[in-house]
């Protein structure tokens, strides 16, 4: 499928992924971001757990540290509970995307707010990628790697599978004399 029927645009209009205008990611990135999160939340919480437990049954601490150790999990797994709720819609509304004739502008960050503008000219390569989750929920991860060595990788995430698809085939360099 070329990016004409998927944007359902004629072929003459030409393709409308590159108008100029900020778009967000797909609304369903904030689902995965919390799956992910409840994932991370589970594993973090039974870890710290787990090791309190070992750290309460071998050592002679005093009888105070016992309640202290599980005021600080619970601290810790309600932090990261709320973490797995909010911050997943905080990142989707901070995080915008914008594609024109000369490239790609990436901005993101809801504290620390980045901007990554990335030339056509200087893309390299592009990885379009889907893990498992993403695949459940029918998103991808646009990677696109640029000459350099810091930052040489810029990946975006939360694309729909196809949007990302769409957004490599137009970032790819037209010339296809581009062997070495």
């Amino acid at each position: 499928m070329d990016q004409q029927e998927f944007f359902g645009v004629p072929e003459e209009a030409g393709p409308t992924i590159a108008d100029g205008r900020f778009r967000s990611l797909d609304p369903r990135s904030v689902g995965l971001e919390r799956v992910e999160g409840w994932i991370a939340t589970g594993c973090v919480s039974a870890g710290v757990l787990f090791g309190i437990l070992i750290f309460v049954m071998v050592s002679r601490a005093p009888a105070w540290v016992t309640p202290l150790l599980s005021v600080v999990w619970l601290l810790l797994t309600l932090g990261l509970i709320w973490h797995t709720l909010q911050w997943p819609e905080l990142a989707f509304k901070h995080t915008s995307y914008k594609i024109d004739a000369l490239g790609i502008e990436i901005r993101r960050g809801v504290i620390w707010r980045t901007v990554v503008n990335i030339p056509r000219s200087r893309v390299q390569h592009i990885d379009v990628s889907q893990g498992p989750l993403e695949r459940r929920f029918g998103l991808g991860t646009l990677a696109i790697y640029t000459a350099g060595t810091a930052h040489s990788m810029v990946a975006l995430q939360g694309l729909e599978h196809t949007t990302a698809l769409a957004v490599r085939d137009h970032l790819l360099p037209e010339r296809a004399d581009d062997a070495v």
